[in-house]
């Protein structure tokens, strides 16, 4: 079996030379780059199976590379930054970032972040007989080869975002709290706080729309549903 790639983007070498020791010794090819403009290049020729991206860069800065990429891929890309404001979180996931590490991190709990990224990005673990999919008016979700049609049209979508649209609607009227969806999603070794839930709730709507049958709904103080309408 080939080994999976990591493209490792930061400008200080010493800790780029580090998780790309901790790293190989798990076993993944690695390949270290410390700029935004080289990251770019690097993920077309190298084509990683993860990102591991730094947001202080010179030149083009690690926001700017995660948007770019994002707009042609949705290879999981894991932010490592100084920076452990909440503002600064949100707003690499809502680029499309997987997960935000804060530095200084420990190189082993880095590991295993990208151990669990990597697993929820399979979708080989789907069940092999039988299509695992929900279909409603204008929308189906199959979780089988991970994709979305809606309204005729195939979304591109992040494995997560996926998941957790499938999740909700494969229980439509069922009322989950923010811990529930991280748990079933992120899964319970995921280090994070429940407003990644609200960021990809927030992404699913600007790609789904409300429908006149159906809507991901909020529900105050609780969570989220997928509310399926009487007709």
């Amino acid at each position: 079996m080939a080994k999976q790639k990591i493209l490792i983007v930061d400008d200080d070498n010493n800790i780029a030379e580090l998780i790309f020791l901790y790293l190989t010794k798990e076993c993944f090819e690695c390949m270290i780059v410390n700029d935004g403009e080289a990251a770019l290049t690097a993920f077309s020729s190298f084509q990683p199976n993860l990102i591991l991206l730094d947001l202080m860069l010179p030149g083009i800065d690690g926001y700017q590379v995660c948007r770019e990429i994002r707009q042609k891929s949705n290879v999981p890309i894991i932010m490592l930054s100084a920076k452990g404001e909440v503002f600064d979180k949100v707003l690499g996931l809502e680029l499309g970032a997987d997960d935000y590490v804060i530095k200084p991190f420990d190189s082993k709990e880095l590991v295993a972040r990208v151990k669990a990224v990597l697993r929820r990005f399979q979708p080989v673990a789907a069940a092999p007989s039988g299509s695992k999919f929900v279909e409603y008016q204008d929308l189906t979700v199959n979780l089988t080869n991970y994709s979305v049609v809606y309204k005729g049209q195939t979304i591109d979508m992040p494995p997560k975002e996926l998941e957790l649209l499938y999740f909700l609607a494969a229980s439509p009227n069922q009322v989950f709290t923010r811990e529930q969806l991280l748990d079933h999603i992120w899964g319970y070794e995921y280090i994070g706080d429940t407003r990644t839930v609200d960021v990809h709730i927030k992404r699913l709507r600007e790609k789904i729309r409300d429908h006149a049958n159906w809507s991901i709904s909020t529900v105050w103080g609780i969570g989220y549903k997928f509310e399926v309408k009487n007709s």
